[in-house]
């Protein structure tokens, strides 16, 4: 494996931070870094608040279903989809009364994804930088009151968020489910796949074992039933 599949073959969520705070120019970086996914068109249809005020970030934690992390980390990218500013800039070329297609389910899920393809290359590179990170999707939960918190527009909503700092103590790397279970050859073989997922929860029952019930996940299909 080359340095940089080995780097991403490296990555864990990472839940406890060393409050030293992060350089502004840093994260520019990492968000400059975020800009170089591919985007639909070109729309770059997302945008980032990072939000390093304490008592905005103890907010947030609550918000998001009381995690501390959100409060503890140096610094909280909240990555947005956003058809606000692509709105915007259209407005003065669009005739007046024309028909757009701003708040349609496509143009929904192309700013969804966009926001998403932007925020792994970020993560990438805060995790090349020494930072560890980690998703934040709790954000959705009260999502109208961090939208008023943040002053996110209308045509714009926040997808998740991101904890960024310098690790202060090692996290484990929760096991994946085999590749086998999510490639396909060709066409989607539904059957193929219910193997392997059996295995991996077996492999997630001996890491389980190595942690501390309060912060056991569960097993794979025991989560799968209560999430869906």
């Amino acid at each position: 494996m080359n340095e940089v599949v080995v780097k991403l073959m490296q990555h864990r969520s990472v839940r406890s931070f060393d409050p030293t705070p992060i350089p502004e120019a840093h994260l520019r970086e990492i968000v400059s870094a975020g800009q170089m996914a591919s985007t639909s068109s070109n729309v770059q249809a997302y945008s980032v608040i990072a939000v390093t005020d304490p008592a905005l970030k103890r907010e947030l934690s609550v918000l998001t279903g009381n995690q501390v992390y959100v409060e503890t980390c140096p610094a909280f990218l909240v990555w947005c989809a956003d058809l606000n500013r692509l709105s915007g800039a259209a407005a003065a070329h669009i005739e007046p009364g024309g028909e757009t297609y701003a708040d349609s389910a496509e143009s929904f899920i192309v700013a969804t994804v966009d926001a998403s393809l932007a925020a792994q290359n970020a993560a990438t590179a805060a995790e090349s930088m020494g930072y560890g990170i980690c998703y934040i999707g709790g954000i959705r939960n009260r999502i109208e009151e961090v939208s008023s918190l943040l002053g996110i527009p209308s045509l714009a909503y926040p997808v998740f968020g991101m904890c960024v700092g310098l690790p202060d103590q090692p996290s484990g790397q929760r096991p994946r489910l085999p590749v086998e279970a999510v490639l396909h050859w060709d066409r989607y073989d539904a059957e193929r796949g219910q193997g392997p997922v059996e295995q991996y929860d077996e492999t997630m029952t001996r890491y389980l074992q190595m942690l501390p019930a309060a912060v056991n996940p569960g097993l794979f299909c025991d989560r799968a039933a209560s999430r869906l």
